[in-house]
C-alpha cells in the first residue's frame, strides 16, 4: 500500500496572517511556516493570534523540520509557540534566520534550536521530500518559493512574492 500525500493548511489560506502548511507522506511531515496574525477590531484584548497547532503535537513523532519562507510575522510570529511543542531544525535564509534568532534569544528560547540556513538554488531533503529553493521578490529581502519534489509529484509553494515594474533579482 503506497501513502497518501497530506498538505494541510493550519492557517493562512483565506486570511491575512496565521501562514502555516504541513507537508506529510507516510512516517515523515514538515512544516513551512510559522505565522500569527495581528487581531481584527472585534477582537478586544487579543494581542495576536496563532495557528491551531493541534495537528502538529499529535504527529510530533513524524515533524522533520520547520522551513521559513520569509521574515514577516505573518510567517514567523508563532515560531516560539511551536518551537515550545517541538524541537526541530528551523531552515531559513540568513535574514529570516537573523530575525527569528534574535525573537527566541529574546524568549530565551534559543538553546537547544538548531537554525539553518539555506541559499537559493540549493537542496535539502527531509525523508522522502526534495526541497528546492527558488529566490522570489517580495517586500522583504531573502523571500523563498519552494519546489516540493514528492513521491507523488512536485509541488510548488509560492511563499509571499511581489511582481512590480523595475523589481530587480536582488530582491
Amino acid at each position: 500500500m503506497t501513502s497518501k500525500l497530506k498538505i494541510i493548511p493550519l492557517g493562512g489560506l483565506g486570511e491575512i496572517g496565521l501562514n502555516m502548511m504541513v507537508f506529510e507522506y507516510g512516517d515523515t511531515m514538515f512544516v513551512v511556516d510559522s505565522g500569527l496574525m495581528f487581531p481584527e477590531d472585534y477582537m478586544l484584548g487579543v494581542d495576536f493570534v496563532i495557528p491551531n497547532m493541534d495537528y502538529i503535537r499529535q504527529n510530533r513523532a513524524k515533524d522533520a523540520a520547520i522551513v521559513l519562507t520569509h521574515a514577516h510575522e505573518d510567517h514567523i510570529g508563532a515560531l516560539p509557540y511551536l518551537l515550545r511543542e517541538i524541537n526541530v531544525p528551523v531552515f531559513g535564509t540568513s535574514f529570516t534566520l537573523g530575525l527569528v534568532r534574535h525573537k527566541l534569544e529574546e524568549l530565551e528560547l534559543i538553546s537547544g534550536i538548531a537554525l539553518h540556513e539555506i541559499c537559493p538554488d540549493e537542496k535539502l531533503r527531509l525523508g522522502p521530500f526534495a526541497l528546492e529553493f527558488i529566490r522570489v521578490g517580495h517586500s522583504v529581502v531573502d523571500g523563498l518559493g519552494i519546489a516540493i519534489h514528492t513521491p507523488r509529484g512536485l509541488l510548488v509553494h509560492t511563499g509571499d512574492y511581489k511582481i512590480g515594474y523595475g523589481a530587480t533579482g536582488g530582491m
